[in-house]
């Protein structure tokens, strides 16, 4: 949950060739792959970039749900979060802003478990919709895109 500031190293770093949809991802330390599924001309190496997506808001979620429920001494012992990437009329979607044309849509699913109360089970739902990346997805993103400069 730490959060990525201006630096001149990057974080996260992407590779891919031109002959594939397979990409090499270095997270710090880490090393991930995300592909394409062969039913869209990939080769299945790894998850999707909307996978990764729901991922980081997956992994999010679950973490401060944790941290606050730890943080209180709330009786949860296990958090299982399950999400969904669709595409859908936005005239079809009664509390969004936008009434024309297609929007994304998340769904999320939360499950806890523990010895929680109706009303410790109910604040645990309010947190889980403040994670940083759920805050970072519903809010206005700034994507600067540059070329990288010639060595």
């Amino acid at each position: 949950m730490a959060a990525q500031t201006d630096k001149e190293t990057p974080h996260i770093v992407v590779r891919g060739g031109a002959e594939n949809f397979q990409q090499e991802i270095t997270a710090g330390k880490h090393h991930l792959v995300a592909d394409e599924p062969t039913s869209a001309g990939g080769g299945d190496a790894g998850p999707d970039p909307y996978d990764y997506l729901l991922t980081a808001l997956g992994v999010c979620t679950s973490m401060t749900i944790g941290f606050y429920a730890r943080r209180n001494r709330l009786p949860l012992e296990n958090t299982t979060v399950s999400l969904s990437h669709s595409r859908i009329y936005a005239a079809d979607c009664e509390e969004c802003e936008t009434k024309e044309g297609m929007l994304d849509r998340i769904d999320v699913e939360v499950e806890l478990t523990g010895s929680l109360t109706a009303e410790q089970h109910a604040k645990l739902m309010e947190i889980a919709a403040k994670c940083p990346v759920h805050r970072t997805l519903t809010s206005e993103i700034n994507i600067r895109l540059r070329a990288a400069e010639k060595s």
